[in-house]
């Protein structure tokens, strides 16, 4: 009566003065804390209001560890009507996804460890609430922590307890929302696996087997969109007609069935373009839409899908009913979503699409004005992944392009923005590639943006835009080695700070790469996010290919391609408009196709009247590489502070076996090297069973200037294994990118392959010389293909005569001396032997 629930107010208010008169340290607040709890757990039962419930269990917390084990209250505390009746009573209020209700969440779970009866429910709670917030949110900290715990779940109990099947199909689930948000394909396999192992578990008549028959053919179609297997989609059709003849007219699901049925038809339309499959597929789109009320929270679904059958109809037939249908559909699609529901995405998706139709017909620029719009929220929207919002954002740039819409440039900016978000993402440089070559149109995506500004007349934008789809992954690992000595003066706390996250970063990017346990793999890759964000937020304080075997004749008709094609406009322009000088020094920044080009090969090969030669590029200017423009600019930041030099001449002429024939040259070139090296400097030497890998790094490590001699292979397949042949055991780029010298100036590499870039990735400039320039080498003298020793002998001893004629040790001299060395071995050198050769940085 209304007596009562005044007393039990007027209790639980003592109890809680009391508590404010016992301090931390009073040996009675234990009681004190549970008789709090008690008059607040009856208080819920008196008047059901959740705040007394959440504050029951934030008091348990406190109170626990205050009862050692074996005492009454401890026993009391523990029992039936103490934390487990506050724990069952915490997991029956709907999943919450606030801050708040997580926090209950993580408060209840540590209410019940390891053993406890009701610890495997308090997992699953805080997982659904976990979840449900990536779900408004998108935040990818949020799925994995709902993946770890559905693994745990899975991990800790066994494969005869009841709920198996339950605990597989939800740790299922959220790897295929991670995939959807990531784009990690391992992730969606094992979700196929794991749903085929609970549909193994059912019976076939069980009640429950039809939610598998969904879930797996819904992972399938999902594979089939990005692996375009017909078995994946012939598969999931069948496992939906399975699924509909449990779904009988009249039982609960069955619009769901006809949903995801209707789904993989037009899916199957889409790559076979069986016009049966359309038909049928909006037969069943009808038909689900039918058996949906008004307020089914999932009805927006089957409005898209019937939406885009439509639509792909009225491509087909180009009847006006069938578009104007589908627009409407989807914007009541829309009208029925808040605005940040995940729906809204795909609602976005396909109203551009049916608008874009429509135009392609019409030709009315009100539609395309339309289309290019929800191209625009689609690809901004805030909850869905990186991958999906990256191929709206591609679409958006064909159909601007293809159209000449206006906001082409603003597609490109906004892709390449997603691109390198979700590169960034990735905590290992492994997975860093593989996300930038999972998008093949992504690939020369800023020479597209670049070519797309300098049309609209600006031209800062173009290099700008070039600048930032080029080398993100050696960007993102050079701001995490970025010297701070200025910093140090002026703000010596951040600057320590700045310094120890940019380690712990590096750190647990590099030992991610090792990582196979998939658990364990998710751990870092949270870390990794987490740790990042610290950086990040550090920073924002801060004020601030050919083949040597081709004939003499194709290695002229190269060249002289490349001059008349490509260099010819460009030396114009340096002669002419911009007055350059003859001999100056000129940096070549290539992109996508060109980046596998000789460029400085350039050559005419003409003769003048007199029987002179016309000159070639290197004849006009004394020519460099550099991946980027920002990082040709640190490099030169770098050489501000210099240390005394110190040289060191690495050879392996004898590699084990298997790992390439013998080079005979090595040791003699090694002598001749040593001896033209200025006696002024510390000189040292390695070759045969001293030249491991690990005496190599050593070296590396230890010395400011170094010469390499040995075997060289770039891999194609995964260009972060390109390595130099050690007596023991490669020598690998990736084990070059974990060292750091800050003080390493200058690098020759007299091995094959050292600056031979990726073929997938080319813009990302990935090989061995751009590895040494990210480790701190401000100057490095790489190869394009296979180097004769015999030969290149000859090349590296004028080199190094030019470079020390004055006895000063300057590696801003190294373009210009490797320019006069290829020069005056004409005679001994043959052409291709000249070219092989190639600068890159200061």
């Amino acid at each position: 009566n209304r007596n009562d629930v005044q007393n039990i107010g007027t209790t639980t208010s003592l109890f809680r003065d009391a508590l404010a008169l016992r301090p931390q340290c009073h040996p009675d607040r234990p009681f004190s804390l549970y008789n709090f709890t008690k008059a607040l757990a009856l208080r819920y039962k008196k008047k059901s209001v959740g705040a007394d419930i959440r504050e029951a269990a934030q008091v348990y917390q406190e109170l626990l560890p205050l009862c050692p084990e074996g005492t009454y209250l401890r026993s009391t505390a523990t029992g039936a009507d103490g934390v487990d009746y506050m724990v069952r009573r915490c997991n029956k209020p709907p999943t919450d996804a606030s801050d708040e209700g997580i926090h209950l969440r993580r408060v209840v779970l540590e209410l019940c460890p390891l053993g406890h009866q009701l610890h495997r429910n308090a997992l699953n709670n805080l997982a659904r609430a976990v979840k449900a917030r990536f779900d408004q949110c998108g935040s990818i900290d949020d799925i994995d922590e709902t993946i770890q715990l559905h693994r745990e779940v899975v991990f800790l109990y066994p494969e005869e307890h009841a709920n198996r099947e339950g605990d597989l199909t939800n740790l299922a689930s959220v790897l295929h929302s991670r995939f959807h948000h990531q784009g990690r394909l391992d992730d969606l396999d094992e979700a196929i696996s794991l749903h085929e192992e609970v549909l193994r578990l059912w019976p076939v008549v069980h009640k429950s087997r039809y939610f598998s028959l969904g879930n797996l053919g819904g992972a399938l179609i999902t594979r089939f969109k990005k692996r375009s297997d017909i078995d994946d989609i012939t598969r999931a059709v069948s496992l939906y007609r399975e699924a509909l003849t449990l779904c009988l007219p009249g039982t609960p699901h069955r619009d769901t069935t006809l949903n995801n049925l209707a789904l993989a038809l037009i899916t199957r339309y889409d790559e076979l373009d069986v016009s049966e499959d359309l038909n049928e597929a909006i037969d069943r789109y009808r038909e689900s839409l039918q058996l949906k009320q008004l307020d089914n929270p999932e009805r927006h679904v089957t409005l898209r899908g019937l939406s885009s059958a439509l639509c792909s109809r009225f491509t087909q037939t180009e009847k006006n009913e069938d578009v104007e249908e589908a627009i409407t559909l989807c914007q009541e699609s829309l009208a029925s979503l808040s605005s940040l529901h995940p729906g809204r995405y795909f609602s976005y998706r396909w109203l551009q699409e049916a608008y874009l139709s429509r135009y392609r017909i019409l030709h009315n620029p009100t539609d395309l004005s339309l289309a290019i719009e929800n191209f625009r929220l689609a690809s901004g929207h805030p909850t869905q992944g990186f991958p999906r919002r990256i191929q709206t954002a591609l679409n958006w740039v064909d159909g601007a392009e293809g159209y000449q819409h206006d906001s082409a440039l603003e597609a490109y900016q906004v892709c390449l923005k997603l691109f390198e978000s979700h590169v960034m993402m990735r905590s290992s440089i492994i997975s860093r590639r593989e996300a930038a070559t999972a998008f093949r149109r992504a690939r020369p995506l800023s020479v597209d943006a670049a070519s797309c500004a300098v049309r609209c007349d600006n031209l800062q934008q173009a290099v700008e835009l070039v600048e930032q789809g080029r080398g993100q992954q050696w960007s993102l690992a050079s701001r995490l080695k970025t010297p701070v000595e200025d910093l140090e003066s002026a703000n010596p706390t951040l600057a320590h700070t700045y310094l120890e996250l940019s380690k712990r970063v590096s750190n647990v990017a590099q030992s991610s790469a090792t990582i196979t346990d998939r658990a364990a793999a998710d751990r870092a890759a949270t870390e990794y996010r987490q740790l990042t964000r610290q950086w990040e937020a550090a920073v924002a304080e801060i004020p601030s290919r050919m083949n040597p075997a081709e004939s003499r004749t194709d290695l002229i008709a190269l060249p002289r391609i490349i001059w008349d094609e490509i260099m010819l406009p460009i030396v114009n322009v340096l002669e002419h408009v911009l007055k350059l000088k003859r001999r100056s020094r000129i940096w070549l920044c290539p992109t996508a196709a060109f980046t596998s080009i000789p460029l400085h090969a350039a050559n005419p090969f003409l003769t003048k009247p007199d029987r002179s030669k016309e000159p070639c590029l290197e004849d006009l200017y004394i020519c460099s590489y550099t991946p980027t423009l920002s990082a040709l600019v640190r490099s030169r930041q770098l050489m501000k502070k210099r240390v005394p030099p110190s040289f060191v001449a690495i050879g392996q002429g004898q590699p084990g076996a298997g790992k390439g024939k013998e080079l005979l040259a090595v040791d003699s070139e090694l002598e001749l090297v040593y001896k033209l090296v200025p006696a002024t400097a510390n000189r040292t030497s390695i070759s045969g069973d001293a030249a491991t890998r690990a005496g190599a790094l050593e070296a590396l490590q230890q010395n400011t200037w170094v010469h390499l001699a040995c075997h060289g292979k770039q891999d194609r397949i995964q260009p972060y294994d390109s390595h130099f042949v050690m007596k023991d055991k490669h020598l690998t780029l990736l084990n070059i990118m974990e060292k750091d010298i800050p003080h390493a100036e200058f690098a020759f590499l007299s091995a094959c392959h050292t600056a031979v870039g990726d073929e997938e990735t080319p813009d990302e400039v990935i090989h061995l010389a751009a590895g040494l320039q990210f480790l701190g080498f401000k100057s490095v003298i790489g190869t394009l293909w296979e180097v004769d020793d015999a030969v290149a002998k000859h090349v590296v001893e004028a080199f190094y005569q030019y470079m020390f004629r004055d006895g000063v040790m300057d590696c801003t001299k190294a373009a210009w001396a490797l320019n006069c060395a290829t020069h005056s071995v004409k005679t001994k050198v043959p052409l291709e032997q000249r070219m092989v050769f190639v600068h890159i940085g200061v």
